[in-house]
């Protein structure tokens, strides 16, 4: 019995006609479709984990609806800080909705089960869980007691030493405290921070993905240093579980590293 599914992150759509740092987005993201078609058709389901809009705008998730489409597989989402959710649940659906009103979800598939959780807060970078989400949090993963668990969000909860630790999660210790009620959390995945990355922190596994948009470089303790956009890779994760192994790819369907130049003000 083996799951197979991929998480896309930091798309950053915007409305036709428009770039992101310079960067067509959409195009990206169609690369990103036409490498899950040629590679991972067989993938049970794709989960995209926030900031899917650049700004939040009605016609980028307009624009996600459209590529999406072509998708052979189940297409699960949560959001980011630059997403806006009453604009997302206008194009997408109430029912996207849980009952803690974000964007949260329970998926069971092969003796896993996934948890989506909605980090995003308006008006801030950072990401929040709100008590009603960690009570849903514990609930579901009380029903869960005799499988694995993996969960997916935007915001990476654990300090990675470098610029970005002032925007993950900044007050952790209750969503740790919910997933350690659980015996099995196999994976704690998010995006955010534009490269990859693994940690143990607290007794569980942490992983970014460095997702569609923009990467970056980093220096490791100097968060002042300065920092380069580059326009690859192009990211998305594979994960592959079975009973007693869970395992993270990282499929890079954009290769590159060029500077971004960023236009004169």
């Amino acid at each position: 019995m083996t799951l197979k599914f991929i998480i896309m992150s930091d798309l950053h759509l915007v409305p036709e006609g428009q770039t992101s740092i310079t960067l067509d987005t959409s195009a990206r993201l169609e690369q990103a479709v036409d490498a899950v078609l040629a590679r991972h058709a067989d993938a049970a389901f794709c989960i995209l984990a926030g900031d899917l809009a650049d700004h939040g705008e009605a016609a980028a998730y307009s624009r996600l609806k459209t590529i999406i489409a072509r998708l052979p597989i189940p297409v699960h989402i949560t959001l980011g800080n630059h997403d806006d959710r009453p604009t997302f649940l206008d194009v997408f659906g109430a029912d996207h909705a849980a009952e803690t009103g974000h964007v949260d979800k329970v998926i069971d598939a092969e003796g896993y089960r996934i948890i989506l959780l909605d980090s995003s807060e308006p008006g801030r970078v950072d990401g929040v869980l709100e008590e009603v989400q960690l009570d849903w949090l514990r609930a579901r993963l009380a029903e869960a007691m005799d499988r694995p668990v993996i969960v997916v969000l935007h915001h990476n909860a654990n300090a990675l030493h470098i610029h970005s630790d002032t925007i993950r999660i900044l007050e952790p210790d209750a969503f740790i405290e919910a997933l350690k009620t659980h015996p099995d959390i196999r994976q704690v995945i998010a995006g955010h921070v534009h490269l990859t990355s693994t940690a143990m922190w607290r007794g569980l596994p942490f992983t970014t993905l460095a997702g569609g948009h923009y990467s970056v470089d980093f220096s490791v303790d100097h968060p002042k240093a300065p920092m380069r956009h580059i326009s690859g890779p192009g990211q998305m994760a594979v994960v592959v579980g079975t009973p007693d192994r869970t395992t993270v790819l990282f499929d890079d369907f954009i290769d590159g590293n060029a500077d971004i130049i960023w236009p004169a003000a």
